[in-house]
């Protein structure tokens, strides 16, 4: 008996995994340094004595989507949530991508958005970044009028560079695609340890959407919990189309406890802004070259040794960080996750240690 076939236009592509290794110190997934705030589980075990479970979610999650949309400001109906950004984004290309359709990246970036696109049948184009790894507006100009997007993916702070947009380049871009059908989505998912966003310019007569998570500032990659805002219009559209109860009762809850703490969130994102500044200061001390950051990791590449090498040896060392050293525009270069100080202390110990090491 034969075998189910995969789908042509997928058979041959690897999915997107970090490598899990035995180590010391983990800083290659960009997971929050600690732990929930004290006081989250409980709250969650009193959300969780007061479920129903014989009965289905709140379909359209509204207790969680009033208290995201209370942060920003916004309505309820602005806001759409999902089991992590990364369904979130998928449920954008299974909306308006398929088919026919096109979505715009600028490589080197998220690798989610190109994959995301192609298992949803959507065709990719991929525009250029520069050479340092920054957004060229007269590249994004030339995929817009020779290619025709239906989606066009920005990403800011851009993973894997940590590099933010100009504060224009949404409402430059948008102004780019005033006379077509396109819907422009930024990814913010390392939004809040950035000074600036799109989320203010998010208005009913603009197709623009801004992606984020809960794996990030609020310490709950395990959770799986992301969201947008946009338009109430396009949540609309969004909810036509994913599945029913998609989102369960305890993710919902575990998601309104955790915005409870929204102070210590906001004190535990300033932490890891001066943990940045720090580590980012103390190797320009050393043979690397490292890229400005605005997210919760940043970028580097070591001047005299090879990338796949020195990832060996902070392994070896017991310190796990990001290999992008093989990537497209990435060459020889590293991503580090911002840790406890004390994990980045180690890191620190650990690179000295390594780029000491004699090759050969």
């Amino acid at each position: 008996m034969g075998r189910p076939r995969v789908r042509d236009d997928i058979a041959l592509r690897a999915g997107y995994h970090s490598p899990q290794v035995d180590v010391a110190i983990r800083l290659n997934t960009n997971e929050a340094p600690e732990s929930p705030p004290a006081g989250f589980e409980q709250r969650v075990v009193e959300a969780v004595t007061s479920l129903d479970w014989n009965r289905y979610p709140e379909r359209r999650a509204m207790p969680l989507r009033t208290a995201i949309a209370d942060r920003y400001g916004r309505a309820a109906d602005e806001v759409f949530v999902a089991n992590g950004s990364n369904e979130v984004l998928q449920t954008l290309m299974l909306t308006f991508g398929g088919p026919g359709r096109t979505a715009a990246v600028f490589e080197p970036t998220y690798a989610l958005h190109s994959h995301i696109s192609r298992t949803t049948s959507t065709s990719v184009v991929e525009g250029r970044r520069t050479d340092d790894l920054r957004l060229d507006l007269d590249e994004v100009q030339r995929v817009v009028e020779t290619a025709g997007p239906d989606v066009i993916f920005l990403c800011s702070p851009n993973n894997p560079s940590g590099l933010l947009d100009p504060p224009d380049t949404v409402e430059r871009v948008l102004e780019m695609i005033a006379d077509t059908d396109a819907l422009l989505v930024v990814d913010e998912a390392y939004g809040q340890f950035a000074p600036t966003s799109a989320v203010p310019l998010i208005d009913d007569d603009l197709p623009l959407v801004v992606s984020r998570t809960f794996s990030k500032t609020w310490s709950l990659a395990a959770l799986r919990l992301g969201y947008l805002l946009a338009p109430a219009w396009i949540v609309d559209e969004l909810f036509g189309v994913v599945l029913p109860y998609h989102l369960d009762a305890l993710k919902q809850a575990a998601g309104v406890a955790a915005l409870g703490f929204g102070d210590e969130m906001d004190r535990r994102v300033a932490t890891v802004v001066e943990e940045r500044g720090r580590l980012i200061a103390r190797l320009a001390d050393l043979p690397v070259t490292t890229w400005d950051s605005e997210a919760s990791f940043f970028l580097f590449r070591a001047d005299a040794v090879d990338g796949d090498e020195l990832w060996k040896r902070l392994v070896d060392r017991s310190v796990l960080v990001r290999n992008c050293a093989t990537w497209p525009g990435l060459d020889g270069c590293l991503r580090v996750t911002i840790g406890t100080r004390e994990e980045n202390d180690a890191f620190l110990a650990a690179l000295v240690d390594a780029l000491d090491q004699p090759t050969g």
